[in-house]
């Protein structure tokens, strides 16, 4: 009789372990020491922050030909990290310019002025509010950095995102940031039946449907709007030059490159720091006499 009772006090043990290892948990907080980033990633039921140890050694003064998104996200980080009035930042528009590269950074520029990171998944945003509770008493300053970020209809991390921006009583704390990167400045889907709706009334007045004015408000939430456009081909060229230099190709050899340069973004189809990078990556590679030894090639990561 006690050995039957053992084994069946043993497997509702066992069953109890089962059923805590996929409720959710509290987060707990990292070593903060390790990092400068985290990557907030779920695993089960359990939210955790792992540090990003290797970051890209990108510097403000790498990124050529977005002088004015520089600036204006540079002004605005230094302002929250002095604890001045600051913004929540969506950066938009074409692919390869520069968003993601200016944030990361941004961090390591002000990194030694108390500023760190935590990049979140859209489809993890609803997870935000323990975020910011686990960072709210530090003394640090906490970009929640969200990549290449857009919508479908009806994904929960839309509405968690939402209450964030505006700032809610269980959301907002003054040592956080939302900075988010998109291709579009519209974060959902706008559909042409979504105008359909529209209805005028005896003055002419057109009233704009429900659905449109959801769509657009996520957008409208972050109070700064930094846009980045296609390179023109000497602005593509000017930063392929930056590069070059940067991997210690010579002058001569730079400009021998230019018409392989031009030929490299045909064939890509886009003319933007991204490509100009993985040109001169290529290029320096390709002519390793031409290259001086130890230049750093490896420590930088391209425009996002």
């Amino acid at each position: 009789m006690n050995e039957a009772f053992e084994r069946l006090l043993q497997r509702a043990e066992s069953l109890l372990a089962r059923i805590e290892a996929v409720l959710p948990q509290p987060l707990s907080a990292p070593d903060w020491g390790a990092a400068l980033a985290w990557r907030y990633r779920k695993r089960g039921g359990h939210g955790l922050l792992e540090p990003v140890r290797h970051i890209g050694a990108m510097a403000l003064s790498d990124l050529q030909e977005i002088e004015p998104q520089k600036e204006r996200l540079v002004r605005n980080t230094a302002h929250f990290v002095q604890g001045l009035p600051a913004n929540n930042v969506l950066l938009t528009g074409a692919r390869g310019t520069g968003k993601s590269s200016l944030i990361r950074a941004s961090l390591h520029a002000f990194a030694p002025q108390g500023l760190r990171l935590v990049e979140v998944d859209k489809s993890d945003l609803t997870d935000l509010p323990d975020i910011v509770a686990l960072v709210a008493e530090r003394p640090e300053r906490f970009i929640v950095f969200c990549d290449d970020l857009s919508f479908e209809d009806g994904e929960p991390g839309y509405k968690a995102l939402k209450s964030m921006l505006d700032g809610s009583v269980a959301a907002s704390s003054p040592n956080v940031l939302i900075y988010a990167t998109s291709n579009r400045r519209h974060l959902l889907p706008e559909y042409q039946r979504d105008n359909l709706s529209h209805q005028r009334d005896e003055d002419g007045e057109l009233h704009p449907g429900e659905a449109v004015e959801e769509k657009i408000s996520l957008s409208e939430r972050f109070g700064l709007w930094i846009s980045f456009y296609p390179f023109s081909q000497d602005e593509y060229l000017a930063v392929v030059r930056q590069w070059l230099g940067h991997f210690g190709v010579p002058e001569a050899a730079i400009e021998a490159a230019r018409t392989q340069a031009l030929v490299w973004a045909l064939e890509r189809g886009s003319r933007s720091g991204r490509v100009a990078y993985q040109f001169a990556r290529d290029y320096a590679g390709n002519h390793p006499g031409n290259a001086v030894a130890g230049s750093g090639a490896t420590a930088t990561q391209p425009h996002p």
